[in-house]
């Protein structure tokens, strides 16, 4: 078969227990080049837990993740197979500046110096970011921090994003502006999966993932 017509990820039978309870039970996602998915359910649902698992951060207890129809290697970066997340804790180094996290982070797949820093100027200016590219990001707000990392994984164009409550911490303009770009991403082919508590943002999304359903 034809790379083409494999899911880009798809998980089979996902399981997840910690100190004896149970997070994931046998949870089935497949997804499509180019869809918009929520991933919805209450707090403790295991919503973070399943994207940490799709994107290879979290082993899970049973199941397979596969991307491209071949299982998720273990202590692999997740850029080498075209995933970008975006963490709750943003997953940022303190001590370098909005545009050195973005850079580096470019470098690492290759690309060149120069053009990793154009391209994370633009991905900062893309999020209304463009004064504090200069900025330790430890400096920066929470919104802010949350924006840079959003940035981040944007610049990688990345073929599947995972996205963890992208909008937490943002006001309602840059709530719009987080969602616009995120879900702009599908528009050039990137499979876009967000867990989320915000009905707005679950329903522009082409359909929804409900956890914690028994």
């Amino acid at each position: 078969m034809s790379t083409d017509t494999l899911s880009p990820l798809r998980a089979e039978g996902v399981g997840y227990v910690r100190a004896g309870q149970t997070i994931l039970a046998d949870v089935d996602v497949e997804v499509r080049p180019g869809e918009r998915i929520a991933v919805v359910g209450p707090s403790g649902s295991g919503k973070t837990t399943l994207l940490a698992i799709l994107a290879g951060l979290a082993k899970p207890t049973s199941g397979t993740v596969l991307v491209d129809g071949a299982p998720l290697p273990d202590n692999e970066p997740a850029t080498r197979h075209g995933l970008a997340v975006v963490l709750q804790g943003y997953g940022l180094v303190a001590l370098l500046t909005a545009a050195e996290n973005i850079a580096i982070a470019l470098r690492c797949t290759g690309t060149d110096p120069r053009d990793a820093t154009t391209e994370a100027a633009s991905a900062l200016a893309g999020l209304g970011l463009a004064a504090f590219a200069d900025t330790r990001t430890d400096q920066l707000s929470g919104g802010q921090q949350q924006r840079v990392a959003v940035a981040r994984a944007l610049a990688l164009r990345p073929r599947i994003l995972l996205a963890d409550e992208p909008t937490s911490q943002q006001d309602p303009d840059n709530r719009t502006l987080v969602m616009n770009r995120i879900l702009g991403a599908a528009d050039h082919g990137a499979t876009v999966l967000i867990a989320t508590h915000d009905p707005e943002f679950a329903a522009r999304c082409d359909r929804t993932i409900l956890l914690g359903q028994r």
